[in-house]
């Protein structure tokens, strides 16, 4: 197994410090477009799909950017104090400082919404996106509305749930904080503009975000050029090797797309 570089750190304005990497080529196209990847609740940037995505940036000399959220991965920080703005003002920092030319983002789960609100951030900057799995207004529409009474009202009285997962030995520290300030960014609510090129992959067996919530997003967003794919047997994770053929065919199409267009 190859060995990972030391991740580099990104000062935040409060002390904190946000870990990332970047695969540069050697020789860079001036304005061809660079890719981000945003990752999920609890995941890092080490995972499976970020992996594979730097040895596809690798192979095609593409500037490729990854990095952990506040209290994710090699990040600092204590996850029972983030939130999605804090999350949300991670990315931005990220891309602002450390990505390179027009992006794509490549948002994989609660990362699916983080990108939505960083494309909306910067439209100047963000030209397309890759949505694996997506699940915008999570804390609000597959937690705090599926929660049985006793857990909302854990959540109302200690502010703190520990919600058992089959991704991790330790529970996830779910806080109301977390679902009072997810509230301030929900999308799915109204119209999103967005009117650029994404593409939605989705598995059709994913326990953690069902796939009618994706036909929701699909709704809402403006952009007439959405090309959605269902694997039928598909987890949420989609990390199986023929997930990753299909995640690379994506971004091949995308892309030609866009520097066509361009």
């Amino acid at each position: 197994m190859t060995e990972l570089p030391q991740p580099r750190k990104l000062a935040r304005p409060d002390g904190e410090e946000i870990a990332y990497l970047i695969e540069a080529p050697e020789m860079p196209a001036p304005g061809r477009i660079g890719l981000t990847w945003l990752g999920g609740f609890k995941s890092d940037m080490t995972g499976t799909k970020a992996e594979a995505i730097a040895a596809y940036a690798k192979a095609r000399g593409r500037h490729y950017l990854r990095f952990d959220y506040f209290a994710h991965g090699a990040s600092s920080g204590r996850f029972r104090e983030g939130t999605i703005g804090r999350w949300k003002e991670d990315a931005l920092a990220a891309i602002d400082a450390l990505s390179q030319g027009p992006q794509v983002l490549i948002g994989s789960s609660m990362g699916g919404w983080i990108a939505l609100l960083a494309a909306l951030a910067r439209p100047e900057k963000v030209k397309g996106l890759v949505l694996i799995a997506p699940a915008p207004d999570f804390t609000e529409e597959l937690m705090w509305k599926s929660f049985p009474a006793e857990v909302q009202k854990t959540l109302l009285e200690e502010g703190l749930y520990l919600e058992p997962t089959p991704y991790a030995d330790e529970p996830n520290e779910i806080t109301l904080k977390l679902i009072e300030e997810g509230r301030n960014h929900l999308l799915l609510d109204r119209p999103i503009p967005l009117t650029f090129p994404i593409r939605i992959l989705q598995g059709m067996a994913d326990p953690d975000v069902p796939y009618a919530h994706v036909l929701r997003l699909m709704d809402r967003l403006e952009s007439e050029d959405i090309v959605l794919t269902l694997s039928k047997n598909g987890d949420h994770r989609l990390s199986e090797p023929a997930d990753i053929a299909r995640l690379e065919r994506t971004l091949d199409d995308i892309l030609e797309v866009l520097e066509n267009a361009g």
